[in-house]
């Protein structure tokens, strides 16, 4: 897991999408421009919640989010995503 240097606030999270599908299942490659959007990625880091709602995501769960969740960010040469947790569906 990679060690980054940001703290998020309240009900957000840090996420490390997983990389996208470069092949089909019959084992055609994809083309950069028809690859989708990763849906999944890894928790990197987590706020302290609200007063009201906790968060319930901890750091190194694998989680499921919607296709345009999140704000993406560029930090210390990596590609993340950060998105409050109520963005994500599901930890897989």
């Amino acid at each position: 897991m990679s060690k980054i240097k940001i703290k998020p606030l309240a009900d957000r999270v840090v996420i490390e999408p997983m990389a996208a599908e470069t092949k089909t299942a019959s084992g055609l490659y994809i083309p950069d421009s028809a690859k989708e959007k990763p849906q999944q990625g890894k928790v990197l880091a987590v706020g302290k919640g609200t007063k009201d709602e906790p968060t319930t995501v901890k750091v190194g769960d694998t989680v499921l989010y919607g296709k345009y969740a999140g704000t993406e960010l560029k930090l210390d040469g990596g590609d993340y995503l950060i998105m409050r947790e109520s963005d994500i569906f599901a930890i897989l």
